[in-house]
């Protein structure tokens, strides 16, 4: 479009304050007319065919087998004209967020493709910083755990492949309890034989931290209850399942069954309270498994490994895990689009369950060799097939916050239930505000 010309005889001729306004109008159109003369096109609309080397962003490889860097050392030994190079970042979450969301605001092209916490997905896809994988970027989820691929949806539509995933799981103590509890009411009510062997019977993750809304979202979710509608935003958390559900946990703590002392704990403290040989069971992660079966642990060869209890069967763990998504800012989106079909591939969901990742891919926990190499994978199928999301709201953070402040006054006994319930459903009201 041509820029407006101004006659400069009329320039000329106006007064001095006039003149400045016309020369800024002049340059306001000028770069308006310039940004006009551009394609006009969204970031999610470009380099939608482009090839070459692209950078793969994820935080530190902790993994038992360099299991990310297998991935793409298999990567570019097939394809030499499309490398992906590993930018590795720290093993801090908070820090991993920043720097994503840094260069995302950047519009920075350096980050094709980058490894999202669950919770973030929706976020990064309502912000329009990562790619939709619909139309011409549709991947193939056949084969997928449902629960993983629903963790990488916003607003019905895909937006990233799901990379690994995580769940929780019962550990207990099969010395003392044969058979695992299937329900929460089974579980408690074998608290009878914590009490005769003088130990504490359940505890999980209660200290006020991202913990506190895992263990919260499981109960509730596992007694029928949600926290926001599809939409991400609209509270749902206000209703009788909900209510049930922290009821549970109020009780529990209320007469002992979890231990007072539970209210500090984290990973860390109430793993060592489970291998110390002073709980009856534990909801913790896949990891700790193999701190419990250490040589040094009092509970070594001592304790089952089952799918975390529900209100009628096995519950609703909180869906753990990684989401790899496409910049909206890549300029070689063919080629990343390739590399997340490479990633939920077969081939490549071995190589990252042999790191005790656990799989997106279902058939992967049917692997004879992986399950004498982690004999806990028959339960944690069952778990993740049962899992439910952290809620899928571009407001994570501050939804996160308002489950736990609530939960945790609850626990405290500064709250009812209803009181506890009727505030998080507030605080998940302004979370966008």
């Amino acid at each position: 479009m041509a820029v407006k010309k101004v006659s400069s005889l009329r320039l000329a001729f106006m007064p001095r304050a006039a003149l400045a306004a016309a020369s800024v109008a002049l340059l306001t159109a000028t770069f308006a007319s310039a940004c006009s003369s551009d394609s006009g096109e969204s970031p999610l609309d470009q380099n939608l065919t482009g090839r070459g080397p692209i950078t793969y962003v994820e935080g530190k490889d902790t993994t038992q087998n360099g299991a990310v860097k297998q991935l793409i050392a298999r990567w570019n030994a097939a394809h030499p004209d499309e490398q992906v190079t590993f930018k590795e970042q720290s093993n801090d979450a908070s820090q991993q967020y920043d720097d994503l969301v840094e260069n995302m605001r950047a519009e920075q092209s350096g980050y094709d493709v980058v490894a999202l916490d669950v919770p973030w997905t929706a976020e990064f896809a309502a912000k329009g910083w990562i790619q939709p994988l619909q139309d011409s970027f549709t991947i193939d989820t056949t084969g997928l755990l449902t629960p993983t691929v629903t963790s990488a949806t916003y607003n019905n539509t895909l937006y990233a492949a799901p990379r690994n995933t995580n769940g929780g799981l019962l550990f207990y103590r099969k010395d003392l309890v044969p058979e695992p509890p299937k329900t929460w009411n089974e579980m408690l009510d074998q608290c009878r034989i914590a009490r005769e062997q003088n130990i504490g019977c359940y505890s999980g993750q209660f200290a006020a931290y991202e913990g506190l809304t895992v263990n919260t979202a499981e109960v509730i979710n596992a007694y029928g209850g949600s926290f926001v509608g599809a939409d991400g935003k609209t509270p749902t958390v206000n209703s009788p399942e909900s209510r049930a559900g922290l009821q549970v946990l109020v009780d529990a703590f209320g007469n002992g069954d979890i231990p007072a002392e539970a209210i500090t704990f984290k990973e860390p403290e109430s793993k060592n309270a489970f291998q110390q040989g002073n709980l009856l069971f534990l909801r913790s992660w896949p990891s700790t498994f193999g701190d419990l079966s250490d040589a040094s642990s009092a509970v070594k060869d001592k304790f089952g490994v089952a799918p975390l209890p529900g209100e009628n069967g096995v519950g609703a763990s909180t869906l753990g895990g990684y989401n790899a998504a496409i910049s909206a800012f890549s300029e070689n989106k063919a080629t990343a689009l390739d590399f997340l079909r490479f990633l939920i591939s077969d081939e490549a969901q071995h190589i990252v369950a042999s790191g005790a990742l656990p799989s997106v891919r279902a058939s992967v926990y049917d692997d004879p060799a992986l399950i004498a190499q982690m004999p806990y994978l028959p339960a944690l199928k069952d778990s993740i097939a049962n899992a439910v999301p952290r809620p899928v709201t571009p407001f994570y953070s501050a939804v996160s916050k308002a489950i736990q402040d609530n939960a945790y006054a609850a626990l405290k006994g500064n709250k009812s239930v209803d009181e506890a319930i009727i505030g998080m459903q507030k605080g998940i009201e302004t979370a966008g505000s």
